[in-house]
């Protein structure tokens, strides 16, 4: 029995392996063929002549540029939104202070509000300031949405580092500020990591905001430059499958780095 139950275990862990793999294997299928062989009768697994045509059509346009675009933002956005929510988090987590409960069902509250029902004022506001179409009115918009959800997260995290350690640092004489980052920031070093990551991730991803506040070309974000591949019912179809491709590969390299970080972080505080 313990045989069987293994084979069914592993029989169903590469059944949802492959069909979890399925679209980007047919992603990087599609980018390698030839706009004869994507739209002929009967699709073939795998090229019968291989050509990059496509990713030479891709680094031929602004699609290098939207690249660039996103990478600053993301990581603009990511690092500003993780200082704003470990000081907010650490604050409701350990502080006491009147409306803390409320300001924490606020920062949650804040993470669902539907991003459709936002991005008019939130435009309005970048018109006011004058940064429409531009890369500084994404920097402005998108921590409303990172913002939350990296407090949100790191909230809990917080509260599960032990007080006393903090305790036993401020009676060796450390302030507060001190304890949090001599003790608590390290011990959290995983989750804030983790967090990291995340927010980068829907930054490089969000489509709305960069619609409605991004018009020029040069500017726009990975999502928008895919999304003008397609013109009414025209789909480029090798194009657009190769700039899928090159939109996985950052975020994937990004999560294998940041689960050995968090691994190896994680083996760290257990044993301080």
């Amino acid at each position: 029995m313990p045989v069987l139950k293994k084979v069914f275990l592993y029989g169903v862990l590469i059944v949802m392996t492959t069909i979890a793999l399925f679209p980007i294997y047919w992603m990087l299928n599609t980018s390698l063929k030839s706009n004869a062989e994507i739209y002929q009768v009967n699709p073939t697994f795998w090229p019968e002549r291989i050509t990059f045509d496509s990713y030479v059509t891709l680094f031929e346009g602004s699609f290098p540029q939207q690249i660039g675009n996103s990478f600053v933002v993301g990581l603009t956005v990511s690092i500003l939104s993780i200082v704003v929510s470990v000081l907010a988090a650490y604050a409701i987590a350990r502080l006491r202070f009147r409306g803390r409960k409320v300001i924490s069902k606020s920062v949650l509250y804040a993470y669902l509000m539907p991003r459709a029902a936002l991005f008019i004022p939130l435009y309005i506001l970048v018109s006011q300031l004058r940064l429409s179409d531009s890369l500084w009115a994404l920097v402005l918009v998108y921590p409303t949405i990172t913002i939350p959800y990296a407090t949100w997260i790191l909230v809990p995290y917080f509260a599960s580092v032990p007080l006393a350690l903090e305790e036993a640092a401020m009676v060796d004489g450390a302030s507060r500020l001190r304890a949090m980052f001599r003790v608590t920031l390290p011990l959290s070093a995983p989750a804030i990591a983790a967090t990291l990551v995340f927010s980068f991730t829907l930054c490089w991803s969000e489509y709305l905001y960069g619609l409605v506040m991004i018009n020029s070309s040069e500017r726009k974000t990975l999502p928008l430059g895919l999304a003008d591949m397609i013109n009414g019912d025209v789909f480029a179809w090798g194009p657009l499958m190769g700039g899928a491709v090159i939109a996985t590969l950052p975020i994937v390299a990004l999560y294998l780095v940041a689960n050995r970080w968090m691994v190896s972080g994680l083996a760290l505080g257990g044993v301080k």
